[in-house]
């Protein structure tokens, strides 16, 4: 079986903890976890590929063990993709990687495709945010519903599960408490890991940093509903589109190929989102919302399928799977079918 080395780093950017596995000669998978998470949830994913690549699964930084360092939210998730780019410089110095990016992974492999898109052999985005970040915006050219960008940031979290991670909760009495996070949200239920897994990643939802600096981030009140805007520190406000816009991948050179892996059932990043406030609004779980016409619930979906047939029609190429049945989460919940999908596609990029 595929052994799994955990190792700390120090590179000029970050103390960075780090998973790796597989031949240190054979390609290079560099795999990018997302919001409430760390790279443990990469564990089965980097023994089913072991055999012939080589994977290096960083903790961001404030997730997993990864050094406290503050997020500045105005860089959008430029801190993350230099922090994981200087990374990838000090293991694998003068080669290219290939790039999975799940959910927020996606945007920060998209962030530093665009900024180092030499070193990007190919890139695997699994359920990833939408390019012009989450909450806010109400068209596929990412148009803020509000000019302070009110439903998105730092507020847009729900403080009771704030207030259970900073906690430690690992029970299931609150419908908020990571442990049905996960198993309501993460997967598609009726799907659960085994219990050992579960215990497992609920540690790794637990071991991240709560706090202005980091999850969610600091806010401001605004007059717009739902009343709050994005303040400039921690995670959910690097995800703001005041901050965040991909946009300027359509434009890269050299442009790698783009595999695109989804579930159908995803409730997360998907255009009827639980975690969007324009959705929650449109069905009365938030109150005052002020109507489609300005503060649709966002079309997440549609914004990445849109800059990727934009991306395609300026030369680059890309691929959309949808895997049924499934959440937020196809690696976990369908590894068989994500397995497939790509080592084909390692498989036909790998020169």
């Amino acid at each position: 079986m595929t052994r799994i080395d955990a190792r700390t780093i120090e590179t000029p950017r970050l103390r960075t903890f780090y998973r790796a596995a597989g031949p240190e000669d054979a390609p290079v998978v560099l795999l990018i976890h997302g919001n409430v998470s760390s790279s443990a949830f990469f564990e089965e994913l980097m023994i089913a590929l072991g055999d012939r690549y080589r994977l290096i699964a960083p903790d961001l930084r404030g997730f997993g063990q990864s050094e406290r360092r503050p997020i500045d939210a105005t860089r959008g998730l430029r801190d993350f993709a230099d922090d994981v780019h200087a990374l990838l410089t000090a293991l694998a110095p003068g080669r290219q990687a290939h790039v999975l990016g799940w959910s927020v992974g996606g945007g920060v492999a998209l962030q530093i495709a665009i900024d180092h898109p030499a070193d990007v052999a190919s890139l695997i985005l699994q359920a990833p945010i939408s390019p012009f970040g989450f909450g806010g915006t109400k068209d596929l050219a990412g148009t803020a519903c509000h000019a302070d960008f009110a439903g998105s940031g730092g507020g847009t979290a729900n403080p009771e599960f704030v207030a259970l991670l900073r906690a430690g909760e690992r029970g299931a009495e609150s419908p908020v408490a990571p442990r049905n996070v996960l198993n309501s949200f993460y997967f598609k239920p009726p799907f659960r890991a085994t219990p050992a897994r579960e215990e497992a990643l609920v540690s790794a939802m637990l071991e991240m940093a709560i706090g202005e600096d980091f999850y969610p981030g600091d806010l401001v009140t605004s007059e717009n509903w739902p009343g709050v805007a994005p303040g400039t520190r921690g995670m959910n406000n690097a995800l703001s589109p005041k901050y965040l816009d991909l946009s300027a991948f359509v434009a890269i050179e050299p442009r790698p190929p783009v595999l695109w892996i989804r579930g159908a059932e995803d409730q997360i990043a998907a255009d009827a989102s639980f975690f969007d406030f324009g959705f929650l609004g449109s069905l009365g779980a938030v109150p005052g919302w002020p109507g489609p016409e300005i503060c649709p619930p966002q079309p997440m979906v549609g914004q990445t399928r849109a800059l990727l047939q934009r991306y395609a029609a300026a030369g680059g190429r890309f691929r959309e799977e949808i895997v049924p049945e499934c959440g937020h989460s196809p690696h976990l919940e369908a590894p068989e079918r994500f397995l497939g999908l790509v080592r084909g596609f390692l498989t036909e990029e790998v020169r």
